[in-house]
């Protein structure tokens, strides 16, 4: 029967060239997975920031902002001047919460949802043509490589996040 290579077999692909090759390609593929997102925030003069926390707040509605900021690893300022800008044009909501009247709850707006949808449409689009290409077990392979990348906390974090139907 036969059996899978060895632990230092496995290694031999961790040659420099091949590690540098991962990075760079990590470098590429950023580029272009953020590139049409950029284009449309763009339009409405917001960056990257702004869509992580449109993103994040679609996937926990009625997230404080306590939990954004651990979730996006921002500074409290900064991710005030985000949120300002984000109530402001009407994207976002924040209501007192239910069980400790000090928490702002955000929640995306109507027009906030269809910035989000637009955002995610456009990356889901790029991410379902590269998976059809690449195939399952490549996805799965993936997935892993990104989890193994990620530090504990982040990887709980990851493993946190609600299955959103």
């Amino acid at each position: 029967m036969a059996q899978g290579p060895t632990s230092g077999e496995q290694l031999l692909f961790l040659t420099d060239e091949q590690l540098r090759k991962g990075v760079e390609a990590m470098f590429f593929a950023y580029r272009g997975f953020t590139a049409d997102p950029d284009r449309i925030l763009e339009e409405y003069g917001y960056g990257r920031a702004h869509h992580r926390a449109i993103h994040f707040i679609h996937r926990s509605p009625g997230t404080t902002v306590s939990n954004l900021l651990a979730v996006l690893g921002v500074t409290k300022q900064s991710l005030n001047r985000i949120l300002r800008v984000l109530l402001e044009d009407g994207l976002v909501e924040a209501k007192v919460g239910r069980h400790d009247r000090r928490e702002r709850n955000l929640h995306l707006t109507e027009k906030g949802r269809a910035l989000e949808r637009e955002l995610s449409d456009a990356q889901q689009a790029r991410m379902r043509a590269a998976y059809r290409a690449a195939g399952p077990v490549a996805v799965q392979g993936f997935r892993q490589v990104l989890e193994a990348m990620m530090d504990p906390e982040l990887l709980r974090q990851y493993h946190g996040l609600k299955e959103k139907r």
